[in-house]
């Protein structure tokens, strides 16, 4: 994703002296302008001379506009789920290079000649007087590489293994060979502790790589994982999976950043919640959410325990009346379960189940209760067996404030009014005439 801050220009410093650049070197018509940075002078070019000395490095030849210095180019990925949108600046820069960098963004590349830069981040927008937030210190750039700069940990904490900081990571990605993708891992979430990746989310007591620290990456050549597939990537911490995602197809041959950001502590469909930041040679490609997660809760009065099934996976197993279940993670999508007396292998049984339910559509980062309610065996009047999905929307912009849904999962029972109980009387009701199968507002009651 490109920010607004070069929609005309990118900017170049060089810690060269001014000397170096004659009459012969640039003409008249398109001399670039010179502004002076503790860092040395600095030369702003067009988004043209951007291109050909990016051609440049590519072809190993380092000639610019006559300039025959080595340069290199360096972006900026915003990976810190609770810092605000920031401007970049080069110290001692009366103007920012970028503006407005918001988490998960990516800026285009800035192109620099070798040497030392120290960047300093204020709350965008900004003016060069305002407060700095963060500042790098001096950040060697060595000639003819390219940077990603991954600005992660937290703003708010000075705990060392939370703090913010800035990841300057040289790219080198692997060719690799025919049908991958070579793909940087960088965990990147202050929160996670070291984790596993199970490439399949088969086996997370045999991950592909295991022991990824907080703050650590794969290397500068990448992995190579199959491209042209939606991979299931588990992340396990103690030979348990903590969580999963699905990710899109990989395009074969492209170098890809895969940034584990976010808080583990939020919730999935939180903004700052936890995700995989994927970052290709242009820019963000998306801000990856981790599967859905069901938890099914048994509200039928005549049902005996049970397993549920998807297809032949055993998702529930044993599951009692009143019980509700650990959160299963699924690949979004759409399935039918597939409700059995509760048996003692987890084998799906080979006769008819005793009952069949849709879910809806289940989406990446979202969380649903499935009440399984209703009879198995109506008798004339009463409600048939069936299942109410719920997904969690429940109001999160107040953490201080407690909100409920309620939903109506006793299928004999009349509607009802519901309301808060004071000296053995019902006081002010909350819902009003809720039926069977009914709920109350997603977004919960205060």
């Amino acid at each position: 994703m490109r920010t607004s801050g070069l929609a005309a220009f990118a900017f170049v410093t060089s810690l060269l002296p001014l000397a170096a650049c004659s009459s012969s070197d640039v003409s008249s018509e398109s001399s670039p302008e010179l502004s002076s940075s503790e860092d040395g002078p600095v030369v702003l070019a067009s988004e043209g001379d951007l291109a050909e000395a990016s051609q440049a490095l590519e072809t190993k030849s380092f000639s610019f506009r006559g300039l025959t210095r080595i340069f290199s180019i360096l972006r900026v990925v915003h990976a810190s789920p609770d810092a605000p949108a920031v401007d970049v600046y080069v110290r001692g820069l009366p103007f920012p290079l970028l503006r407005g960098v918001k988490f998960t963004d990516t800026t285009p590349y800035l192109l620099l000649p070798r040497g030392q830069y120290t960047l300093d981040l204020r709350a965008s927008p900004s003016r060069a007087s305002d407060p700095v937030a963060f500042s790098t210190g001096r950040l060697p750039i060595e000639g003819g590489a390219r940077f990603t700069a991954v600005a992660t940990g937290l703003l708010g904490s000075t705990a060392e293994d939370e703090r913010f900081r800035v990841l300057p990571l040289v790219e080198g990605f692997d060719g690799g060979a025919a049908g991958t993708t070579p793909v940087r891992i960088v965990h990147a979430s202050p929160d996670a502790p070291t984790v596993d990746l199970d490439v399949g989310n088969d086996n997370p007591r045999a991950p592909e790589l295991a022991g990824l620290a907080r703050y650590a990456d794969t290397g500068a050549a990448g992995i190579a994982l199959p491209a042209a597939t939606a991979l299931q990537v588990g992340i396990a911490a103690g030979g348990n999976t903590v969580t999963a995602f699905t990710t899109p197809e990989l395009p074969a041959g492209r170098g890809l950043f895969v940034i584990a950001t976010g808080l583990l502590g939020k919730r999935p469909r939180e903004a700052n919640g936890f995700g995989l930041l994927a970052v290709g040679p242009r820019g963000t490609v998306g801000f990856i959410r981790q599967n859905p997660r069901v938890y099914a809760l048994h509200a039928s009065p005549d049902a005996p325990a049970v397993d549920i099934f998807a297809g032949s996976a055993e998702l529930v197993s044993n599951l009692s009346f009143g019980g509700i279940s650990k959160p299963v993670q699924l690949p979004p999508g759409q399935y039918s379960v597939d409700f059995f007396a509760a048996a003692p292998t987890p084998a799906r049984p080979a006769g008819a189940p005793a009952a069949t339910a849709a879910l809806p559509p289940l989406e990446a980062g979202e969380q649903y209760v499935a009440v399984a309610t209703g009879f198995l065996a109506p008798r004339a009047g009463e409600a048939a067996f069936r299942v109410l999905p719920l997904v969690d929307g429940l109001d999160l912009s107040d953490a201080k404030e407690p909100r409920l849904q309620i939903v109506h999962a006793s299928p004999n029972a009349p509607a009802v009014d519901i309301g808060i109980v004071a000296g053995g009387a019902l006081g002010p009701t909350v819902v009003t005439n809720v039926s069977f199968g009914q709920s109350s507002s997603a977004e919960g009651i205060a």
